[in-house]
This record gives C-alpha cells, sequence and structure tokens, in this order.
C-alpha cells in the first residue's frame, strides 16, 4: 500500500481533530491507534470488497474456530502493508513512536496454541492469495486477564475492547436469528480483514456477538422490575461474554453448548446466503463451491445444522443434505486423549437444541446401517456409534460426516491412527492425513524479532524468508562463520535485555541477562508437565546447597501459562512454582545460580518478547499426549534449542535440526504403552532419596499452599491416583531423572557459549519446513481443493 507521509500526517490530524476533538500532540494513544485503523482500512476498502467478491465466485475453504487469537492487529498490519516506517515517522512529528502500541490490549479471543494456529492459517491464506475466511464468536471478555495473590492466580474480566475494535467493523445488515429451545438471540457479525503480506487479497475473520431481540422493556423498567427489564439482554449476552465458561455445572454446560450452536448456526446462514447470492437458488452444488474446516470438536455442531438449514429452508431431502455435508466438512483433530473429546449429554442437547438432537439420531441411524452393509460386528459398531450410552461423540459425528480428518502432526496423526481413532481408520484409511502444524514468519520472526530477520535478510541478500520460509536454509554454512555467530550472539543479548526491562516493569522481578534463559510458555495442563520442569528446579537447587552439582551456570527459568479457573491441580501447580520462585530467589546460597519467575497474564504480546530472548525452549509434555504445539515453533524459528521429549512436532524438529543440535530425553511413545502397565510412582518415591525430597516439598511445610489443600492432593496424585487417574497419569517422577541429566548437560555446553550458539544458531537455520505458509499450501491442495484468487483488479 502507498501512504506518503504528508498525506497520512493530514489525514491522521483531520481525524483526530473530527472523532475526538484533539490535536496529535493531545490525543492519547488508543485515539491514535483508532485514528491510524481508520485511515488504513479506508484505504484497504477497495481490496476488502474485491477480496470478497474474488472470495466467493470461486470454490472457498471457511475456517470455523471457537478461539482465534490474533493478537495485536497493529503492527502485524502496517508490516504487511509495508507502511511500519511511514507511520513511525510520522507519529515522531508529535512526540510519538509506534512502540507506544504496546499499551494496546491484545484481542482475548483464544487459550494458547489453538487459537493460535488459527491466526497464523488465515494470516497465510491471505499472504498466499487463499480464499480462506474465518468465523468464531466475538467474546466480550475473552478468556481472563491473570493476576497473582499471594502466588495464586486469580481472574478478572479482561476487557480487551473497551476501548472499542479499531480493526473490526460491525455488519448490522448481516444479522442472523438464532433459535434455541427456549431463547432467541440476534447473532450479529463484526469482520475483522486479514492482511496478505504485500498483496491485494484480504481474508476475513467474521465474529459473532450474542444480542438480545428486545434488550430493554420499557413496561417493566416503568414497573420498577429492573432487573427483569433487562434479563433477556443478559442472557442473550451471555453467549458471547465469556471463552470457555466454566463447565462443571448443568448451567455450564448449557451455556458452552449453545455458544457452539450459536456461532455455527449464524456462520452457516451466513454461508448459505452468500451462497444463493453468487450461484443461485440451487443449493445441491453448495458442496462445489464451500469447504468447512472444523478446528477441533467445538464446531461439529454445524453439520448437523447444515442437513437442518438443507432440508428445512431450502428443500432439500435428508440424504441429499448429508451428502452435501459430506462433501463440505473436514475436521481437524487436536488431541488423543479420550477425555478431551467432546462428548454431550442426549438430555442436555434436547433441552438447548431438540432440532439438532433429531438430526444426529438420523445421522447415527444411516451410520449403522452403512457399518452393517460393511459386516462389521455389533461390538464393532458400537465403537462406532455417534449416540452411545446417551451421550452424544462428536468427534465421531466430525469423522463420520467429513471428507478428511487430520492431524497435526506427524506422531500424532499415526497415534490417531493406530490407537485413539484406530476403528474409523480401519473403516475409512483414505480420510486420514497429516498436516503438521507452522506459524507465520511474519509475526513470529520478522515482526518479534526484527534485528535478527534484517541480520537474515543481510546475510542472504534477500528479503525471501518473508515469504518463503524455507529459503532460511541458505543460513546454515554461516554457522561455522565466526562474525555471522558473533552477530547471532549480539542479536540475542539484546533481545534478553529487552525482555528483562519488560519483566522488570511488569512484575518487578530483576533478571540478570547474561544469564541462561530457559523458557517454559504454553498453557497449564498436568500433560504440559509444568510440574516436572518445577521439580527440576528444585533438585537442582538442593544439589547446588549440598554441593553434589557443581560449576551450574546461572539460570533464568521463565514460566507462562493460564490455568482454567476450575482446575484445581493446575492452579496448585501454578502457585507451587511461585512458591519455588520465593525459595530460590531469596536463598543467598542459590539467588545468583538459580532465578525463578511466573510471568502474569501471559499472551500474544509476551509470548513474542519471549521467544526472541529465549536460549532454550522446554516442550515436556509427556510422549504422546501433545498433538503438535506451536511455542516449539516459534522458539526453533528465533534461534532457541529445544529441551523436550519425542512428543508432538518436537519429533519433527529434532530430525530438521538434528539431535546433536537438540536436549531430547524421557520415555518414548512406543515405551510408555508398556510402562505404564507396571509402572509404580510410589516406589521411584520410596528408592530415589533426591525425588522423595524434591515431592515432599508438597507437603512437608517446605513451601505453603496458604491452607488451601492443593499441594497435598498434586501429592496424593502423583503417588496414589485422584478422581479418574492412576498415580502420576503424566509420568511425570518417571521422566525426571532423565530430564535432570538432559538439563545439566545443556548446562554443562551453554559455558562454551559459541558452540552452543551454533546449536541455536543451527535451529533457526532448518526452521523452514514449521512455516503456516507450508501448511496452508497443503491444506488448499491435499484437503480443501481450493485455488489462489487472482489480484488484478
Amino acid at each position: 500500500m502507498t501512504y506518503e507521509k504528508e498525506e497520512f500526517l493530514s489525514d491522521l490530524t483531520r481525524t483526530l481533530a473530527l472523532d475526538y476533538d484533539v490535536t496529535p500532540e493531545e490525543a492519547d494513544i488508543y485515539q491514535i491507534h483508532y485514528a491510524v485503523a481508520k485511515l488504513i482500512l479506508g484505504k484497504l476498502s477497495h481490496d476488502i470488497h474485491k477480496s470478497r467478491d474474488a472470495h466467493n465466485e470461486n470454490r472457498r475453504a471457511c475456517y470455523f474456530s471457537a478461539e482465534f487469537l490474533v493478537g495485536r492487529a497493529v503492527y502485524n498490519n502496517l508490516l504487511c502493508l509495508g507502511l511500519t516506517d511511514t507511520v513511525d515517522e510520522v507519529l515522531k512529528t508529535f512526540g510519538r513512536s509506534i512502540a507506544d502500541f504496546e499499551e494496546i490490549e491484545d484481542a482475548a479471543l483464544g487459550n494458547g496454541g489453538l487459537g493460535r494456529l488459527a491466526a497464523c492459517f488465515l494470516d497465510s491464506a491471505a499472504t498466499l492469495n487463499l480464499p480462506l475466511d474465518g468465523y468464531g464468536i466475538r467474546y466480550k471478555y475473552g478468556l481472563f486477564k491473570q493476576k497473582f495473590e499471594n502466588g495464586f492466580q486469580t481472574e478478572i474480566a479482561d476487557d480487551w475492547n473497551i476501548h472499542g475494535g479499531a480493526w473490526s467493523r460491525r455488519c448490522e445488515k448481516d444479522t442472523v436469528r438464532v433459535e434455541f429451545a427456549d431463547q432467541v438471540v440476534n447473532a450479529v457479525p463484526y469482520d475483522m480483514p486479514i492482511v496478505g503480506y504485500h498483496t491485494k487479497n484480504v481474508g476475513n475473520l467474521r465474529l459473532w456477538q450474542a444480542e438480545s431481540l428486545t434488550p430493554f422493556d420499557f413496561n417493566l423498567f416503568n414497573a420498577q422490575q429492573y432487573d427483569n427489564a433487562v434479563r433477556d439482554k443478559n442472557r442473550a449476552e451471555d453467549i458471547s461474554r465469556v471463552l470457555y465458561p466454566n463447565d462443571d455445572t448443568w448451567e455450564g454446560k448449557v451455556l458452552r453448548l449453545k455458544q457452539q450452536y450459536f456461532f455455527c448456526c449464524a456462520s452457516i446462514t451466513d454461508l448459505l446466503k452468500d451462497y444463493k447470492k453468487y450461484h443461485g437458488d440451487d443449493f445441491s452444488q453448495f458442496g462445489k463451491y464451500i469447504t468447512i474446516q472444523l478446528n477441533d470438536t467445538h464446531p461439529v455442531i454445524a453439520i448437523p445444522e447444515l442437513v437442518r438449514q438443507l432440508t428445512r429452508c431450502h428443500g432439500l431431502d435428508f440424504e441429499q443434505a448429508l451428502g452435501i455435508c459430506h462433501q463440505v466438512f473436514n475436521y481437524t483433530n487436536h488431541t488423543i486423549m479420550a477425555e478431551a473429546l467432546e462428548k454431550w449429554p442426549c438430555d442436555l442437547m434436547r433441552a438447548v437444541v431438540p432440532q439438532i438432537l433429531d438430526i444426529i439420531m438420523q445421522i447415527n441411524g444411516l451410520l449403522s446401517e452403512e457399518m452393517r452393509y460393511m459386516k462389521l460386528t455389533g461390538e464393532e459398531i458400537g465403537r462406532l456409534q455417534i449416540i452411545n450410552d446417551n451421550m452424544v461423540h462428536m468427534a465421531r459425528l466430525a469423522i463420520y460426516v467429513s471428507s478428511y480428518t487430520n492431524g497435526v502432526a506427524r506422531i500424532h496423526t499415526e497415534i490417531l491412527k493406530r490407537d485413539a481413532l484406530k476403528e474409523w481408520y480401519l473403516v475409512y484409511p483414505e480420510r486420514f492425513q497429516n498436516k503438521t502444524n507452522g506459524v507465520t514468519q511474519r509475526r513470529w520472526f520478522a515482526l518479534c524479532n526484527p534485528e535478527l530477520f534484517s541480520f537474515v535478510c543481510e546475510t542472504l541478500g534477500h528479503d525471501r524468508v518473508t515469504t518463503l520460509l524455507k529459503e532460511i536454509k541458505a543460513m546454515e554454512p554461516y554457522a561455522d562463520d565466526d562474525a555471522a555467530l558473533t552477530r547471532f550472539m549480539e542479536i540475542k543479548r539484546a533481545n534478553k535485555e529487552r525482555l528483562c526491562a519488560f519483566i522488570e516493569t511488569k512484575e518487578g522481578v530483576s533478571l540478570n541477562p547474561d544469564s541462561m534463559f530457559d523458557i517454559q510458555v504454553k498453557r497449564l495442563h498436568e500433560y504440559k508437565r509444568q510440574l516436572l520442569n518445577a521439580f527440576s528446579i528444585l533438585y537442582l537447587y538442593y544439589g547446588i546447597k549440598e554441593g553434589s552439582i557443581t560449576d551450574f551456570y546461572p539460570t533464568t527459568f521463565i514460566f507462562g501459562a493460564k490455568s482454567a479457573p476450575g482446575y484445581r491441580r493446575a492452579k496448585g501447580i501454578i502457585k507451587f512454582i511461585n512458591e519455588i520462585a520465593n525459595l530460590v530467589n531469596n536463598d543467598p546460597q542459590t539467588k545468583d545460580l538459580l532465578k525463578v519467575v511466573f510471568v502474569t497474564n501471559y499472551n500474544v504480546s509476551y509470548a513474542e518478547k519471549l521467544v526472541a530472548a529465549a536460549d532454550v525452549s522446554v516442550q515436556i509434555s509427556t510422549a504422546g499426549t501433545e498433538a503438535s504445539g506451536t511455542g516449539n515453533m516459534k522458539f526453533m524459528i528465533n534461534g532457541a534449542v529445544t529441551l523436550g521429549t519425542l512428543d508432538g512436532a518436537n519429533v519433527e524438529i529434532v530430525e530438521e535440526a538434528g539431535a546433536e543440535n537438540n536436549y531430547i530425553f524421557g520415555a518414548k511413545v512406543e515405551e510408555l504403552s508398556s510402562i505404564m502397565q507396571t509402572y509404580n510412582p510410589k516406589g521411584i518415591y520410596d528408592c530415589d532419596e533426591k525425588i522423595r525430597r524434591v515431592v515432599d516439598t508438597l507437603v512437608n511445610g517446605t513451601l505453603n499452599d496458604g491452607g488451601s489443600g492443593l499441594f497435598r492432593e498434586i501429592y496424593n496424585s502423583l503417588l496414589y491416583g485422584a478422581g479418574w487417574t492412576r498415580p502420576d497419569n503424566y509420568y511425570v517422577l518417571g521422566d525426571l531423572n532423565s530430564f535432570i541429566e538432559a538439563r545439566l548437560r545443556l548446562n554443562r555446553d551453554y559455558q562454551d557459549r559459541k558452540a552452543f550458539a551454533k546449536k541455536c544458531f543451527i535451529n533457526m537455520a532448518n526452521s523452514g519446513k514449521f512455516s503456516s505458509d507450508r501448511t496452508i499450501r497443503h491444506y488448499s491442495t491435499d484437503i480443501w481443493k481450493i485455488e489462489p484468487v487472482k489480484t488484478d483488479w
């Protein structure tokens, strides 16, 4: 995009005066941000409308996801449009800079990798001129803002949109009415343009906001029934108020199901309307022009909803409609854990969306007929039933109706085929594919690490890595170039200094940039094993104090994670890590060697700073539990080694960069199935004094859980099992010694700074596979069958 500085300054000044009655010097950063967005969207309007037509006139793909963790849009959009320097120079004329946009809130519309992957995919598709658009929910408060009180996570509402959604526009004319058994609401769309890098193609993210048909009852208010006067408004807005509301009660489950049906019903209605506008009334051809990717099980209810609308609104019979669904839908699985494969009680579904349950029952009947025709036994059919034990199994519905089911890393897909979804793979082997995840190098390299990105471009003599990350492979020979390696180390040191300054401002903790930065940031879940990391730090702490661990290079351990509000043990692990930080950071014997900090409110903006500064990327999920991971890829691109298990995409990272340049430990997937049959964590605890010493800190008073009982609950879950889990369900104690050995070996290697920097450099140079551009190209050809649009308007 071309936007001359003088023109931009003039337009910005005029917009601030008209909208806010302020001069640029008087305006606050939110007003400036809104004005910048307004001007750029105005300039983009022609491309936005032409792109929408181009997407609709051809075959297009639609990405249905409960999460889109887009982060702060302003920097990414300026980068893609080539306006970063222009805007920065204009802002500096009145004492501001684009760095001031750090104050702008992230769009808190996701929880972790699932939502960030969706955002990366939209970015890549826009850049590749592919007709892909996203559909989801415009949460008012998103997830939550995290704070620590006495080391405990506390949640407060994250009103990310308090200053207005600068990069989205309300589209009142496309409002859809959504009906539940006990409620009717309006779904109002907000469109967020997804700007491609140096292209006219603009993707669209349509997010639905729930609103009441009658937001205010004047008669009730006049009768002084003030709460009842806005009751319908509040009930409607609850649907899009919060991402993943707590669902440990019937009411919570009802709200979750309403959220899923709400955005799927609205999105399907919207797609059918667009189809009619561009292609006419023959809905039998719908599958020729539309393909829908279901990002996990949250949007699977879209399948029976499309059947409902095709049959009841557009005159198709049931089998015709279901045949179209087979053409339209594809399903991405993100987990191998049975407990995470979504199921809904039939009673709940009948109470919320009875018309959908009736359709699912019809689909289940056809499934049974087809399986009997294929000569499956009654027992085999039982394992495939969509409705079983009065529960609707959403993953089974997705696999049965979809054209393709894909995993998100090679090992994950093999586990699905061999174990988690084995019954389905035996019936439909041709439907299963692998699509290893990726991340966009625009945000996760060019934007978050501009000095390193510029160094790579200068060294290669071009900037093609911006859209062809695989060309970064040409950097590998420079790992043996002393000047290049020195420059790489200088950039890493500068990034660490910036992170230290940021953490000191945000957390009030002073860090040493010359220490090794060992970072684990991701959603807090037991399978991700932040507890294993915490135990290892205590192991090092005691070893240093007693003298059994010597010559230890100073290390800063950084954690970042949010726990689901109702996940007790995860919240207990956060408290445990914060207690460890208090212990080791204040001990005179260890405070200069070990530093622990758990950053608050980890989000995309925090991640951008962390990945650029990391020496070590900690990816330690129990082998076979992490579908892929994308954080591991972000760290790799920015030049960190992986300390991890052979799980998810770690397997492919090690293949690309070499086992000698990473630190792999722990039991492998193929070993764990037999190990866990006889695994006795209590035996390890009883026999290994050093492991017993760290585990006992949970209950012997060394660390204080504030009387909550959380530490005792973690202790019992490890040694005796808790709830539905067996003892030490994620093999924490079993992998602890192997993890310690890898971590100590890494620490020794780090002391030869040049040699260690070479490992980091080689990881960066071999990260080309992990661009989401590559992933999206494969989706577009292997699953969606879509072609790039022409942008010659």
